[in-house]
Formats: structure tokens, sequence, C-alpha cells
């Protein structure tokens, strides 16, 4: 019996013979780096000598490794191990997912020599074809459907086939058992999938789940999606020991070059996660320009990224400073999910410039009141958006008043560096108004604001006429050609000249107001005079009301001075009700943040 072992395995063989030219009586051979240790050595010894072997999916793939280490081929034995276990393999393990899944994790001791003898790339082949089918087609029961079932696909009832299928629509089902997996041989999975073509919403949500279930900070960014948790029903694993860190930079290399708003979401709590492991430097500049490919997908909140340094500052505004520029730069170049699978929640007619000088000016605000953030970072970050994206800058006046407000003890001229970052001719009326009245900024910022407001004023009164000098022309011929024959008729040419009556009256309106704002530009370019004069005299650092009385300049008028005015307006002048109106819209617009 003892010779039935040598004679069955081909490196015992040579052994042998060695063995027969020795002079000693005692030879000693030792079988270095053999597959699956002591364990798998007994299973094999238990066949050579007629022993019941059974093979499994957990032993499976380690026999096979050993079966090829001892050349135990049917060379030296007819129906030998090695063609039993690649049987085994074909028949069997290769046709059960879960089969597969399970010879996958227990192959980890011996991957380097599954991989060359090309039985790592068959069942990494096997599982991505299983992925793309209808899991009713292989192995029993699946995980995703949460009751016993057939395995035709028929749901159990006490053990009886109640005939009704199951409908499987969802195709997240094989996520929960590909976790179990090793980042390398999930890595290698991810691959073979994709070069079978799965598609890359499948793919990504793998990665997800896999990222989600070893990096735990992942799930406070990126909320578990709705439904029940998936459970193993039909085998039992052992989840797998990661490095966060290689396993991090391992799914960010995975990733594909898409666009979605979920996926955006996770991107940016990935990024946290990798600020707080430290990764390679490389690492997380491809995770800033992922995010910058597709910052008009991002949210407010995902964009408060904590500061993890020993900066003082509460957020870690370089960083989104350079995902800013990598948006700036790598904008269009990246393709969105497929629209069933991706809610992208996109204004129809918003660009993404647009979009993102809103995500910016509303993330200016929320940093302003950190009160150690320096005033160019606060710049910078304005400025890495192009003017022309904003279309109103009442945005950016609010991230700077809330800034000033916090940093009360600022220059006049890092105010007024500032505030140049502000177009004035973009802001509406109400935030006129308000920085009119507003002490915070510089006294050359509210002249100015006053100018534009004036101008803004102009602009809508010259729109007014035109449309009522259009009204008055259309009208005219209207009714002069109304004739009186019917009832419904003169009622009809009586409301046209009721009309224009009352374009009448109102052109009269407005060519007062209009008159008004030429006295308002005259008074303006007095102020400049005068200005100019109070500037000399170094009076410049007062309140920007107190200079305006005193070179009388009549400034919008506050809250408690609005019922002196309105009653001073209501006179014999033809300008009355259009000074009412004018004071009544600046008492509403005072407080508009």
């Amino acid at each position: 019996m003892a010779y039935t072992f040598i004679f069955i395995s081909g490196k015992m063989v040579q052994i042998y013979e060695q063995y027969q030219y020795t002079p000693r009586k005692t030879f000693k051979a030792v079988l270095e780096d053999f597959p699956g240790g002591p364990d798998t050595f007994y299973i094999v010894a238990k066949f050579c000598y007629n022993g019941r072997v059974e093979l499994t999916p957990k032993n499976i793939i380690t026999l096979y490794c050993a079966a090829d280490y001892l050349e135990m081929t049917d060379i030296y034995g007819d129906d030998n191990l090695l063609s039993k276990t690649e049987s085994y393999l074909h028949d069997s393990v290769l046709r059960q997912w879960k089969d597969c899944i399970v010879a996958l994790q227990n192959a980890e001791s011996v991957l380097n020599r599954v991989e060359k003898l090309q039985m790592l790339k068959k069942c990494l082949d096997a599982l991505s074809v299983m992925a793309c089918t209808d899991p009713s087609l292989f192995g029993w029961p699946m995980k995703m459907y949460g009751s016993l079932q057939s395995p035709g696909g028929s749901i159990l009832w006490n053990g009886i086939n109640t005939g009704a299928r199951i409908r499987s629509s969802e195709s997240d089902w094989w996520f929960e058992d590909v976790s179990y997996l090793s980042v390398n041989l999930f890595e290698k999975l991810i691959k073979a999938m994709q070069a079978r073509g799965l598609r890359p919403e499948s793919l990504v949500g793998a990665i997800i789940y896999y990222a989600r279930k070893y990096l735990p900070g992942l799930s406070r960014w990126h909320g578990r999606q709705a439904g029940k948790p998936m459970k193993v029903l039909s085998f039992s694993l052992s989840s797998a020991s990661v490095d966060q860190r290689v396993l991090l930079e391992t799914i960010e290399k995975l990733l594909p070059l898409k666009k979605g708003k979920s996926f955006c979401r996770f991107l940016l709590g990935l990024l946290r996660v990798a600020l707080i492991l430290g990764v390679d430097k490389p690492c997380l500049d491809s995770l800033e320009k992922r995010i910058g490919m597709q910052l008009e997908l991002a949210t407010l909140d995902g964009l408060l990224i904590p500061s993890y340094s020993d900066s003082d500052t509460l957020y870690d505004t370089d960083c989104v400073e350079r995902i800013i520029r990598h948006f700036m730069s790598l904008q269009s170049t990246v393709t969105a999910f497929s629209p069933a699978s991706l809610d992208l929640e996109a204004s129809p007619g918003s660009g993404p410039l647009k979009r993102v000088a809103r995500l910016i000016d509303s993330y200016l605000a929320e940093v302003a009141s950190d009160v150690n953030v320096k005033p160019r970072k606060i710049r910078s970050l304005a400025e890495a958006i192009p003017d022309s994206s904003r279309s109103l800058h009442d945005g950016l006046y609010r991230a700077l008043d809330i800034y000033f407000k916090a940093h009360p003890h600022l220059s006049a001229s890092e105010r007024e560096e500032l505030c140049n970052v502000i177009d004035y001719q973009k802001l509406s009326i109400d935030a006129c108004a308000h920085a009119s009245q507003n002490e915070r900024l510089p006294l050359r910022v509210v002249l100015q604001v006053l100018f534009f407001e004036q101008m803004q004023l102009r602009t809508a009164l010259a729109g007014c006429l035109h449309v009522l000098d259009t009204e008055s022309a259309l009208a005219g011929p209207v009714a002069a050609a109304a004739p009186v024959d019917t009832t419904g008729q003169i009622v009809q040419r009586d409301g046209w000249v009721t009309i224009v009556r009352e374009n009448q009256v109102l052109k009269v309106d407005l060519e007062n107001m209009r008159c008004r704002v030429g006295e308002l530009e005259q008074e303006f370019s007095r102020i400049k005079e005068e200005m100019k004069k109070v500037t000399k005299s170094h009076h410049s650092n007062s309140a920007p009301r107190t200079i305006g009385q005193r070179i009388g300049c009549k400034l919008l008028p506050r809250a408690s001075d609005a019922r002196s005015d309105i009653v001073e307006s209501i006179s014999a002048s033809p300008r009355a009700s259009v000074e009412l109106r004018r004071h009544s819209r600046h008492k509403k617009s005072v407080s508009l943040f």
C-alpha cells in the first residue's frame, strides 16, 4: 500500500527515483510551497489509499492545485485526482453561482497558482456570465427574494410548490455575494464583468455596495437605498479582511468616468474618507477631478468638507477651490449614466455653469461666517467662476455681507478689494435697496449702488413708456373705426376709450417720474463734486449717512422716517402719487437679507 501514493504522482515518482540512488537507509523529502497545507495533503493521501474523499466548493480549488503540484495526471493512474477535480469544477462549481463564490473565497491561499492554471479566469468568466443572466436559472434560493423558492423560481409555501413565479426585475441581487470576496478578487471580478460588457450602472452599484460595507464612514454621506436588506439564505460566508486605504485606492481605479447625482454624492463621501485615511496624493487628485467633472450635480452639504488637516479653518476651502478649477477645465468631457438609472434633477433651462455659480455662492455664504477664513480665499473662490455665469450677483453680495458681519475688523482697503468682485449692474432692485443702506459697505460702494439703482429705474421707465406708446397707437384706430350700429359695438368702443384715457393719465405720471429721474441725476453729479471736496478734507472715515447729510445728499429713507416722508409727499404737486410709490417701494425693500 505504501507504494500506491508514490506511483500515482509524477512528483513522488521523481522523488522515489532519487531515493533509490541514495546510499542512506532513510530519506527525507520536503514538499516546499505545497498548496493548501497539511489539511489538503491529508485529503490527497486519503485519495491515494482509496479513502473516501468528498469534493466540495470549499476544498476544490486547493485540491486541484495540489493535484497539479503532485502531477497526479491520468498518465500515472486512471481517473486520477487532477481529472476528478477538473471535472467537478466544470460540471458543478462553474455552473452554480453560490458554489463559484465559495470556491473563489477559499482560493486566497493559492491565488497565484490558480491564476497561473487559468482556473481563476474560468471562475470570473462564469460569474460574469451569470451576473447578466436571470438568477432563477442557476442555484437556489437566491438572496434577493427573501423567501424560499424552488429551483425553477416558484414560491414555496410550507414546502409546497405554489406555481407562482417571482419577478426578478432588480439587477443588484449579486452585490451582497461578491462583497465577501477580498479586495484583490473583487477587483479582478469587476474588471472581468466590465470586459464582458456588463452595464456601468450595475458595476458602480456593486462597487458602492462593497465600499459602504468596508468603509463605514460612507454610510453617513451616502444614504442606504430604500428596501429590505439582502440576507444570505443559501450559504454562509465570512466577511473579508481588508485594508481600508488599499480598498479606497482600488475602488477609485475601478470607478468609470461617468456622471450622476447619486454617483457625485458617493464621490464626495469617498473624498471625505480619503482625507481621513490619508491616502496617496494621486488618489486624492483623481477623486477631485472626478467630482469636478460633474460639479453641477453636487449639493451644498456635499461640498461642505471638514478640514482634517492642521488648518485653522472649519472647512477645506482649498479642496473645493481645486474642484472648481477642475470643473472649469474638464467640463463636458464625461458622459452621464442612462436616464433610467440616474436622477439628474437638473432644471431644464439652466446650464451647468450657472448651476455651479449658484452652488458656489451658497458655499461662500456658508463658509463666510468662519472667522479664520482669509479675504483672499473668499475672493479666490468667488473669481474661480467667470462673471458671465452669474445673471444676478445677489448671492455673491449676500455672502460678502455675511463675511463683513463676521469680520468687523477688516480694513477699508480689504473691504473695497472684496467688493470689486461684485458687478453692481447685476444686483436686483431689492439688493440695491439693501446695499444702499448697508453701513458695513465702503462709502464708494454705496454711491455706486445708488448710481446703478437710478440707471435701473430709468431703464424701467423707458420700457414702460414704450409699451404705453405702442398700446395707444393700437387703441386709436380701433376706437375710431368702431361703428355705432349695435349695442355690443358701442360697448366695445367705450371700453377702448376708457383704456386710452387711463393710458393718458399714466403717461402724465410717467413724464413726471422722468423729470424726477433727471433731477436725481443732477443731484448725483453734485454729490460727486462734493465728494471730491470731502475727500480732500480727510473726512472719508465718517459713516455714509453722515457724509450724505453734510453734503446735502438725500439717501434712501429709514423705516422710522417713512411716515413723515409720506405725509410730506401728499401735496398739490403733480408728482404726488409717483413719490408715494417710490417711498413705499424703498420702505419694503430695506430688509432683503
